[in-house]
């Protein structure tokens, strides 16, 4: 007998990447973890190891007041936690388009948002073959699918002619569509759009929204790694002005990456809205659905996301450190990057971010081979993720060639 809905039977088990976690740090606990390499968990870490929290970001909240930290936020976000996020998301690169913002927590509470507010039941959203495993979790949770499309052409980049394809089946369809991208710095690849890419993406969205005016497209950009791609990472963001009625631009938010604020979920999901009235729209919505899940989010990460980004010493305090962060991590993906073209090891296009990807056949037994040698990387359907963001540099040098030799002996 089963009491929970037919909707709701779920396989039980821990987490696949949290169970090759554990596989790493039980090795890391029998050899030592210089000789592991536990490229697992997307959290960014020093080169011994251990988390990396931002100074500026922890001083701010270990110095507000108790009751700042304790206390209830409004249902939407604090009033200048809405103000300053917008200016944390786009910095100088504000679409002149309608601005609203909505606190979630963390960016996976904005696409939550999205997918409950901008599709039907049963309806699919358009995502890339190459793409965050939760995309389908929160699908699946709110009774919709998902519908893949190919991120890479022959040329290792986007793959705008299979885009197109898969957007016009599904637009056609569901007579609306949601699109998520996820860029620049996307999980699992580390791939960013370029600006011609955004142009040509743009021009089709307008005419496809142009000849079937009744129909809306919503495309939700997941800018989670921002943070950490390179300088001119926000330049798309102005062409996100000027659309059609029917085009909503939204983008999530995420301060766990760029703040170093994983476990305090805090977040927002912002519009670049056409008119007023669908900025408006998109507000009442998203704090509705605010308090029909969580109710609010959490006061004291508002609070200190807010604090920083409004004073301009402790801005550029927070800035230098996370520069030197992205420094440090971008030394670790040219090093994966170098050493992938020496040994003949081919990779996904890599510009930016926490994560890299290799693809192969066989991936989860590529991956067990690798256990063998204390390699701990994640198996996904197309291949194998690497978490530079948890890897030292020097650890990023050995990976291609262990991979290499993993694959060949499974030929």
């Amino acid at each position: 007998m089963r009491m929970v809905i037919e909707d709701s039977v779920r396989e039980a088990g821990t987490d696949p990447i949290f169970a090759v976690a554990a596989k790493a740090a039980e090795a890391t606990e029998k050899y030592g973890a210089e000789n592991v390499i536990n490229s697992t968990i997307g959290a960014l870490m020093d080169d011994e190891g251990a988390l990396v929290t931002f100074d500026e970001v922890f001083n701010t909240l270990k110095a507000l007041p108790d009751s700042e930290i304790s206390n209830y936020a409004d249902i939407g976000g604090l009033p200048e936690f809405l103000e300053n996020v917008q200016t944390a998301c786009f910095r100088d690169k504000r679409p002149k388009a309608h601005i609203r913002a909505v606190a979630t927590p963390g960016g996976t509470g904005a696409i939550r948002h999205t997918v409950a507010n901008y599709t039907n039941y049963g309806d699919e959203i358009l995502i890339p073959d190459w793409h965050w495993a939760p995309y389908q979790t929160i699908a699946q949770e709110n009774r919709r699918g998902f519908h893949i499309f190919k991120l890479f052409n022959d040329e290792g980049r986007f793959n705008l002619e299979s885009y197109e394809e898969e957007f016009k089946k599904l637009y056609q369809k569901q007579g609306r569509i949601l699109s998520i991208l996820n860029t620049p710095a996307h999980n699992p690849t580390g791939f960013s759009l370029n600006l011609d890419e955004w142009k040509e993406l743009i021009d089709f969205w307008k005419k496809e929204a142009l000849e079937n005016p009744d129909k809306p497209i919503i495309v939700l950009v997941d800018i989670a790694y921002i943070d950490f791609a390179k300088e001119g990472s926000r330049d798309f963001m102005p062409l996100l002005a000027d659309l059609p009625e029917n085009i909503l631009p939204l983008f999530a938010f995420s301060a766990s990456k760029g703040y170093t604020m994983y476990g305090l979920r805090n977040g927002a999901l912002i519009c670049a809205a056409p008119t007023e009235e669908i900025a408006d729209e998109f507000a009442a919505s998203a704090v509705f659905s605010n308090r029909g899940t969580w109710s609010n989010g959490t006061r004291g990460a508002m609070k200190t996301l807010s604090d920083i980004v409004a004073d301009e010493e402790k801005y550029a305090r927070f800035l230098e450190e996370q520069n030197q962060n992205r420094d440090m991590l971008r030394k670790r993906g040219d090093a994966l990057v170098e050493e992938s073209e020496k040994v003949g090891l081919p990779i996904c296009s890599y510009d930016d971010g926490f994560f890299m990807s290799i693809p192969c056949d066989k991936p989860k037994e590529v991956a067990e081979l690798l256990y063998d040698d204390n390699i701990f990387l994640i198996a996904l359907k197309n291949g194998l993720r690497v978490a530079l963001c948890a890897v030292s540099e020097e650890k990023c040098r050995k990976i291609p060639k262990a991979v290499k030799e993993a694959i060949e002996k499974l030929k």
